[in-house]
């Protein structure tokens, strides 16, 4: 992990929940695994609060106080989410504000709703109140106008469920003119920070089934390739941007990059090594956020072989060509990955519904 660390790789914890704060596992594995940020979504905070006796002392004061539902997973999450900005705050001091970050997104019924999502991102940065809090934002359509208006407002923004290169393209745009017009509106950019999450496994998981219902030699040949290729040409997009001479005068001010930051990198399919999605994406300035799992093998049996992400560009691009040869439209796969990102938020959101709310209910009888 110290390898991963000192390869440029920053080391984000892709789950959050009260028994991790309270029992002192968050803060071993900032000590003992180089942990140094953490990343939350619906679905993280579904599972966390169904965990009822690490909760059920809040809930019975939520429940006798009569709020609504959506008024006690606000509370709850915010309180979480605070309670961790504040255990990586050492982390942040020491890394200027570049780690030591804990993200907390929007709802996700607001992914088409740019008007909505920048009201409900100034709600959780002034809930949670911590500069070291990142507020995710989906890169959909509609989200990309909310990035650069968050910004402008120097609210720090992790911006979540990027799969295709040209969206990707206009959330690197959103970000530099959203810290252009922080810059014009008085901001102090030195504290202003984002990163662009860019999912992996489920580009894999989507594409090597239609590998699969080909079935040639020629199909199996690409299986477990599209998702490394496509993050690698993500971090060329990166590279290019930010020796642009829009970034080198926006850079004069003491603003920070937008890193790049795989997300979904545990291993759906059990053909291939477990640490895959860490190992062949090893980079300087760009962030690994891990399931426990993926965190725990890497540990335990991870390599670090040095840049596994440039030098080969071109043959990222014939993998991504060689899909579309197949009759695998790179387009169509990334905007269902898309759409069925929101609505799995969008579930994990009604699950969180559910759970809150029953337990209120037994708190209030």
């Amino acid at each position: 992990m110290k390898d991963l660390a000192d390869a440029g790789v920053s080391i984000w914890l892709d789950d959050l929940s009260r028994q991790r704060l309270t029992s002192g596992s968050l803060a071993n594995l900032i000590h003992d695994q180089h942990v140094s940020g953490v990343t939350t979504n619906p679905t993280i905070f579904a599972k966390a609060i169904s965990d009822a006796d690490a909760y059920a002392e809040q809930v019975n004061r939520l429940g006798a106080e009569g709020v609504s539902t959506d008024q006690a997973i606000r509370v709850i999450t915010t309180d979480d989410v605070r309670d961790a900005a504040d255990l990586f705050k050492p982390v942040y001091d020491d890394t200027d504000g570049v780690d030591g970050r804990v993200s907390i997104e929007v709802e996700p019924g607001l992914a088409r709703d740019t008007a909505k999502t920048i009201a409900q991102a100034k709600e959780l940065w002034a809930t949670v109140g911590r500069e070291n809090v990142f507020v995710k934002i989906p890169a959909t359509k509609e989200g990309i106008p909310a990035i650069t208006e968050t910004l402008a407002n120097g609210i720090s923004v992790n911006v979540t469920l990027i799969f295709s290169l040209e969206r990707y393209k206009a959330v690197v745009d959103a970000f530099l003119s959203g810290v252009e017009k922080a810059i014009d509106n008085g901001h102090d950019v030195t504290k202003l920070a984002s990163v662009a999450s860019f999912f992996v496994s489920r580009v894999d998981t989507e594409i090597d089934k239609r590998l699969d219902a080909i079935g040639t030699d020629e199909a199996k040949a690409l299986k477990g390739k599209a998702a490394i290729a496509n993050a690698r040409l993500a971090y060329e997009v990166f590279e290019e941007v930010f020796a642009s001479d829009r970034w080198r005068e926006i850079e004069t001010t003491g603003a920070k990059v937008q890193r790049p930051l795989w997300a979904s990198t545990g291993v759906k399919d059990p053909a291939y090594k477990d640490t895959l999605y860490v190992e062949e994406l090893v980079v300087g300035n760009v962030v690994n956020t891990m399931p426990q799992a993926t965190m725990d093998a890497f540990a335990d049996h991870g390599e670090v072989r040095g840049d596994t992400v440039t030098g080969d560009y071109d043959g990222d691009r014939k993998v991504i060509a060689d899909l579309e040869k197949l009759g695998i439209s790179y387009d169509e796969v990334v905007q269902l990955l898309e759409d069925e990102g929101v609505s799995k938020f969008d579930v994990s959101w009604t699950e969180l519904q559910n759970t809150v709310t029953a337990a209120l209910k037994a708190a209030a009888k």
